[in-house]
């Protein structure tokens, strides 16, 4: 449960390795949020980011039938888990390549990511409390051309994001969903950066914002919102030309 000053008191990163699940994390952490779960593939690299500061659980999202038991590990504690941060995914590579990329893309940015949300959801509507924070993209409003196999893996996690959000209403359990734009860490690394780049904080300074509130869409930064309105509205013949 959260303390007497709004602080968090417990968090779970699923993705333990990501750069800006981390960055949250840390920064929860700095705010006395005692408790921390890190649940990643690759356990080692987890364990070295938050050295002795973190439990460690393994969980492949590309492996669902692996889900249940590594969520059950990281909710089985006596004060449960107040923020679940699901953070984990791959971007795949760009253009004619992206269809080489395009199964793997959906089994962990989608299929294993809506298990996870799937299994954390229940977990908090048995503790009766909790927000779960998906880290999604702007890609998810409308596939684009140069990544529409990431932006739709994306976008399935999105949507059902979104409606475990309104069947979840009054049960104690709130959904964050996170909208950032091009976000500089080592996946982007090479990358031309698009206009409004960030970097991690700037993601985790939404986030923690976020928590004060009841759950909804966040863009990061804001002024994308309204850019992803507009190019949602946009006709496809003059879309698909766009250099995007």
């Amino acid at each position: 449960m959260r303390d007497a000053l709004g602080s968090v008191q417990s968090v779970a990163l699923f993705g333990g390795t990501s750069e800006i699940g981390l960055d949250i994390v840390r920064t929860l952490a700095a705010d006395r949020a005692g408790t921390v779960v890190l649940a990643a593939r690759d356990t080692a690299r987890a364990t070295a980011a938050l050295p002795g500061a973190a439990d460690v659980v393994e969980l492949d999202l590309a492996r669902t039938g692996g889900h249940a038991a590594a969520v059950e590990r990281v909710f089985d504690r006596p004060e449960g888990i107040d923020v679940a941060i699901v953070a984990a995914g791959v971007l795949g590579r760009q253009g004619d390549e992206q269809l080489a990329d395009a199964a793997e893309l959906h089994a962990v940015n989608g299929a294993g990511t809506v298990s996870v949300l799937a299994l954390i959801a229940g977990a908090m509507r048995r503790q009766g409390r909790g927000t779960i924070v998906l880290l999604s993209t702007v890609a998810a409003d409308r596939p684009r051309v140069s990544n529409f196999a990431y932006g739709s893996s994306k976008a399935a996690a999105d949507a059902f994001a979104r409606g475990l959000r309104d069947s979840l209403e009054g049960s104690g359990v709130d959904v964050l969903i996170v909208r950032p734009g091009f976000v500089r860490t080592k996946m982007t690394e090479g990358m031309d950066a698009a206009p409004g780049a960030v970097d991690p904080p700037a993601v985790t300074r939404a986030v923690v914002e976020g928590l004060r509130g009841r759950g909804g869409i966040v863009y990061v930064p804001g002024f994308l919102r309204w850019v992803m309105l507009a190019i949602r509205l946009l006709p496809r013949p003059i879309f698909r030309r766009l250099p995007l």
